[in-house]
């Protein structure tokens, strides 16, 4: 029979969310796809997820959440965590912290153990434990019956990813690097049997810089000075991999994907009056 599970890009801000009610049941449908687990650091203006993006984005489809650096960044999220099984923050985050790590979700017959581990580069605000150290500890926690396992690994490079993917090779069934909101062409299944790609991407703008107006970031990273900036519309696209399992819950094939979405009308305003800003210095 097989399973075919979605890990959706990261979503960034009201962009983002557009492309998840524009494209995803239709892709669900299209691919046969028999779960999404979406990274959602970034959903709500950019930067974290509030409570009422989590419930909706969970009504669009989406069957799990997973954070990182930014999950707390939303106070209204806290208290919500508890109620919503399906929102994963960093296992390696200090313990105590509201909300989980890591469950066990059921697609179809096939119970997945999804695992949600933040890397140690890139990251200034927050200081979690040594994912490396945390990742068999958890392993040998998960119940032995569940057909295979799933991990979201939140890291600003590359170099960190790769390291965990080579050590998590042949230990979990699928691992889908995010952080950077950049698509790796790298999706393979490893030497030891784990499907992996470095970094899943994002859902929203790609015509921007990590779903911001790139004017504006631009200008930020040549002056240094930091300036409000906006999320983007131009260029949307629906960005993430699809992991195909065999019968007996081996990954057999991973698939980098980009589904564009066009962008609505009333987003295509002169840059001057798009979200309320000016050119007049």
């Amino acid at each position: 029979m097989g399973l075919r599970i979605l890990a959706l890009g990261e979503i960034v801000g009201k962009p983002g969310i557009y492309v998840v009610k524009t494209a995803l049941q239709r892709f669900k449908e299209e691919q046969g796809i028999d779960g999404v687990i979406a990274n959602a650091d970034g959903a709500t203006h950019g930067y974290g997820l509030g409570r009422n993006h989590s419930i909706y984005l969970r009504k669009l489809g989406i069957d799990v959440l997973t954070g990182g650096d930014q999950i707390y960044f939303k106070k209204d999220l806290h208290p919500h965590m508890e109620q919503a099984p399906y929102i994963l923050r960093p296992a390696n985050f200090p313990p105590g912290n509201p909300g989980r790590g890591w469950r066990t979700f059921t697609f179809g017959e096939y119970r997945i153990a999804v695992i949600s581990l933040m890397g140690l580069a890139g990251f200034n605000r927050v200081h979690p434990s040594n994912p490396f150290s945390f990742l068999p500890e958890i392993l040998r926690r998960i119940n032995q019956d569940v057909h295979a396992t799933f991990l979201d690994f939140h890291s600003c490079t590359t170099a960190e990813k790769a390291a965990m993917a080579l050590m998590a090779d042949g230990q979990v069934t699928m691992i889908a690097g995010t952080g950077m909101r950049t698509l790796t062409a790298d999706a393979e299944v490893l030497p030891k049997g784990t499907g992996s790609i470095l970094d899943t991407g994002r859902t929203g703008s790609i015509q921007s810089v990590k779903g911001f107006k790139p004017e504006i970031e631009i200008q930020q990273l040549v002056g240094g000075i930091p300036e409000r900036s906006y999320e983007w519309w131009q260029g949307l696209e629906l960005q993430g991999a699809i992991f195909e399992l065999d019968d007996s819950g081996k990954a057999v094939s991973v698939e980098a994907v980009r589904v564009p979405v066009e962008t609505p009308a009333e987003q295509l305003q002169p840059e001057e009056d798009s979200q309320g800003d000016s050119t007049a210095s």
